[in-house]
């Protein structure tokens, strides 16, 4: 084969790769063994657009390369099966979920062999295969049956709880589902078996409690906050309401801290760092009771601000709280009612952003312990019952929302902070020195907030608390598509599935409608019920949790993976995926991994090493402008003469910007076969914007168009060519004829494709030759450690054009830039690898090591001016005397013409720098 004919070539290879297992990975190995994972993807019924491959290309090339370096690489691919959009398709489509997701995978496996990745196919995972989710409902039972010992800061089995109990109470292990829970030895072994199970259920790691949902009655289903806008859901703009359904919760509150000092041991962005501490929301400060006045009730506040007790103006509780209903005034009764049916049909994102003020006054007052000040309390939508105590004290002085407040409802301001509150706008300064504020006069803010606390602690109405913002994580939802829980309710308890009773299949159904009142589908199936089995299903991110141990070891039947494979691979070293999964799965799977650790089941106990955020491929999308109330189109630079409205056009029928208008017009089914097109120049010119790539923008482009026409190699390469692979960048084809003018180029240093010959020969390399190459083969080591690929593309390009500038065809060189060139462009990397006579893949071969001695510079190329103006440059010796550069220069015909005959006053020479000749 003399020509570069990559339709054939790639084919060729990806059924030897195929068929001779080249990327079969073995368990164990003397290699030191490298883990490089992407992100799992969900297999959409769209399939791939050239935005989805970047990640997967970027890790390809670094899996590949540590390969060459010598490591034992697995690298490995498999698919989050279970979840919303299969079930929605499959409601709107008449196709179950299984046939569909089925499909989408062929089509996504094919697609992902077009471009060529190392994937080891036979650790393929599918989240949805019972033979997967045994595992994911055997780790939930394992959840379940531990609790979160805080004395060992570990999970521990809930039986070690259970004898404590027995003999002690719960005095040393404080209840993290309720606080002022506490009872003796005695008490818990005179517990009914009802009682000891609700209890339990308290500590539980894997629990069930109820939880507010939103509840839509018209779709019959619950809702997740980003799908109810303004009170109603976004499809359909039906009512929505709050309802308390029973929900299953993964205690991952408990994890909290380890969660955060875990950061410090990983390689993440700084930003993902901070974005996972802001959602954990570590905070300390005070809890303190407030006595109501006329009431035997106590109002719990939490604050991180105990130093601004004097300066409290009103109180605010959530909505929620039972206390609303005890404290509230008979005056305000009505009141108040409105005020909470108003607040219902609100979800808590709207809650907190809304910038409009709403709140309403309970007619009760708190006493401030301090001063027995009386304190006004409200009800207001901004304070979430989730967070703290459902309940703040107010400083309008210090906070800005609190002055807000108090501004709108004419609450009476008091300034503890002196000169430091203007009394236009709130200060929330720890560095004032407090007045107004009785013992504490005097001091500055950051002291006196440990002054306050042994106070209140000292007079037994407060005590030191530390807070975080996370929740603990829902664990369940009301639909059909994801793995069944391993539990029956009897008499009103969980009880679990015994582990030889795994997988609890997910049975066949009908109709994936609601089950009554809200519970899943699987409240339909008779045979279900009667069973007693949980009606609820888990979420989409319980199997993508752990996957990336079961690669380790997918066909493994006794355990979700064998300790001593878990033990060889160990950490993920390179996670590569993008930005939006940086909270939920990556939280949930960093706590997954530490109880699997805590239990013993695995010896590490963070999950990904190093984490690699690759950015977006946005789409450029294109724009044809019809005149209004015409079918006439008018060219974009015409368009300002004209009442013109813009709309999308499918990308792949405009070459860069000039409209294919025989295209346009079959486009759609002939929908605008009778355009009429006014144009400039002879050609239609479309408008352009960058945005989110996507079908109904008609901006997508198939990768299996690209790698058609111009092949998987040159795609790979050009996807890594576009830019940095963190940072988003708008797709353009254009481009691409370059990276494929480069491979032929590359392939014109083997071959002469007009007489058909191999040029390559035995012949000894020149310095230069060398040189060129121990250049490039540095270059490429760092640019690919350090995922700069972009960067690397372009360092083949100059090596390739330099190479053929000295008409390059020796072996010595060219097997080791086809061995470098491997990990970016596989296929003609094997092609050339089996041209120059080796017989084994080239994915066996070793990364070529880079040479110092090549590439100490010998000789410099001098700058050369006459009179302090350059006149020329000349290539001399680094070794060369001052003399010998006299003589050079000087001899040189260029500084000859310049220096005309006329003595010469002074010669500069500056080794390694410049030379300059006065006269």
């Amino acid at each position: 084969m003399m020509e570069y004919n990559f339709k054939e070539l790639e084919q060729k290879w990806q059924q030897y790769w195929n068929e001779n297992c080249v990327y079969a990975v073995p368990n164990d190995s003397s290699k030191p063994k490298f883990y490089v994972l992407d992100m799992f993807p969900y297999p959409s019924g769209a399939g791939l657009h050239v935005g989805h491959p970047l990640g997967y290309i970027a890790s390809d090339i670094f899996a590949r390369y540590k390969r060459l370096k010598g490591f034992n690489v697995l690298h490995p691919m498999g698919y989050d099966a279970f979840g919303l959009p299969a079930e929605q398709y499959a409601i709107e489509h008449g196709i179950h979920p299984a046939i569909s997701t089925e499909n989408n995978i062929q089509n996504f496996r094919s697609q992902l062999n077009k471009i060529g990745f190392s994937f080891d196919w036979n650790r393929e995972v599918k989240t949805c295969d019972p033979n997967y989710y045994k595992w994911t409902q055997w780790i939930f039972l394992e959840l379940f049956n531990s609790f979160f010992d805080r004395n060992l800061q570990k999970a521990v089995p809930i039986n070690e709880l259970i004898a404590a109990f027995a003999k002690q109470g719960n005095q040393h292990h404080e209840c993290p589902g309720n606080n002022n829970l506490h009872f003796t030895a005695n008490e818990w072994n005179n517990f009914s078996e009802s009682e000891k199970q609700n209890v339990l259920m308290q500590y539980r790691l894997a629990y069930c409690g109820y939880g507010e949902v939103n509840w839509c009655p018209a779709l019959g289903t619950v809702l997740a906050n980003d799908e109810v806008v303004n009170g109603v859901s976004e499809r359909g703009g039906h009512p929505v309401e709050k309802k308390k359904l029973r929900q299953w919760y993964l205690r991952i509150t408990e994890y909290a801290d380890r969660l955060l000092q875990g950061l410090e041991t990983v390689e993440f962005s700084e930003a993902m760092k901070e974005m996972q501490t802001n959602w954990i929301g570590k905070s300390s400060g005070a809890e303190i009771d407030f006595a109501i006045e006329g009431s035997t009730e106590k109002l719990r506040v939490y604050t991180t601000r105990p130093d601004t007790i004097f300066g409290v103006d009103f109180m605010v509780i959530a909505p929620e709280l039972p206390l609303v209903h005890t404290i509230t005034t008979k005056e305000q009764k009505q009141a108040i009612e409105a005020y909470l049916a108003y607040v219902k049909s609100r979800s808590d994102r709207e809650r907190q952003a809304e910038k409009k003020i709403s709140g309403c006054f309970t007619g009760a007052y708190a006493i401030n312990p301090f001063n027995n000040k009386r304190i006004p309390i409200w009800v207001a939508e901004y304070v979430l019952a989730g967070y703290g105590t459902g309940a703040i004290m107010a400083v309008p002085c210090g906070d800005d929302r609190d002055f807000k407040f108090a501004q709108h409802f004419n609450i009476p301001i008091t300034n503890i902070l002196g000169s430091a509150f203007n009394g236009q706008e709130a200060n929330p300064t720890k560095d004032a020195v407090l007045e107004n504020s009785g013992f504490l006069n005097g001091m500055p803010m950051r002291i006196a907030i440990e002054v306050v606390i042994n106070e209140l602690e000292k007079l037994g109405i407060g005590k030191r608390k530390v807070n975080f913002k996370m929740r603990d994580a829902a664990f369940s939802r009301q639909r059909y598509w994801g793995e069944p829980f391993p539990i029956k309710w009897i008499n009103g308890n969980a009880v679990p599935l015994s582990k030889t009773e795994l997988p609890l299949l997910l049975p066949n159904v009908k109709t994936y409608s609601p089950g009554p009142e809200g519970e899943g589908p699987l409240a339909n199936i008779p045979e279900w019920v009667e069973q007693n089995l949980e009606t609820n299903t888990m979420p989409g991110y319980a199997g993508s949790s752990w996957y990336f141990l079961r690669y380790m070891d997918p066909h493994n039947d006794a355990a979700f993976c064998d300790r001593a494979i878990s033990d060889y691979w160990g950490q993920v070293d390179v996670y590569v995926g993008g930005t939006e999964h940086a909270v939920g799965h990556l939280l949930y799977s960093r706590m997954w991994t530490k109880a699997l650790y805590d239990l013993g089941y695995i010896g590490f106990d963070e999950p990904f090493k190093k984490l690699v955020n690759q950015g977006m491929i946005q789409g450029s999308s294109r724009f044809v402008y019809r005149i209004q109330g015409t079918n006439t189109f008018v060219s974009a630079g015409l368009k300002q003469q004209y009442q013109v409205n813009a709309l999308h056009v499918d990308v792949n029928m405009v070459d860069g910007v000039v409209l294919d208008l025989n295209a346009f017009k079959q486009w759609r089914n002939g929908e605008y076969a009778n355009a009429e097109f006014i144009l400039e120049d002879g050609k239609y010119i479309c408008g352009v914007e960058v945005e989110k790539m996507s079908k109904s923008k008609f901006n997508t482009v198939n990768p299996d168009d690209l790698v058609a026409k111009y092949g998987a190699d040159t795609f790979r390469m050009y996807e890594m060519f576009l830019g940095p692979v963190e940072q988003s960048k708008p797709w353009d084809t254009k481009g691409i004829e370059g990276v494929h003018r480069f491979i032929k180029k590359l392939w014109r240093l083997f071959f002469d494709e007009t007489k058909g010959t191999l040029l390559v020969n035995d012949n000894e390399a020149s310095p230069q030759q060398l040189k060129i190459l121990h250049k490039t083969i540095k270059k490429i080591e760092e640019d690919t450690e350090r995922f700069s690929f972009n960067t690397a593309v372009a360092a083949f390009m100059v090596c390739v054009n330099e190479l053929s500038d000295l008409n390059t065809h020796n072996k010595g060189i060219l097997e080791p830039l086809v061995v470098m060139l491997a990990p970016y462009a596989p296929h003609v990397a094997e092609e050339l690898w089996h041209v120059l006579g080796n017989t084994t893949s080239v994915v066996e071969a070793h990364f070529p090591q880079w040479n110092a001695q090549y590439l100490v510079e010998s000789e410099k190329a001098y700058p050369v001016s006459v009179n302090g103006k350059l006149r020329t440059t000349i290539a001399i010796s680094l070794e060369a005397s001052q003399a010998e550069v006299e003589q050079i220069t000087l001899q040189n015909e260029i500084i000859q013409k310049w220096i005309e005959d006329k003595p010469i006053k002074k010669f500069i020479f500056v080794k390694g720098k410049m030379i300059n000749v006065v006269v």
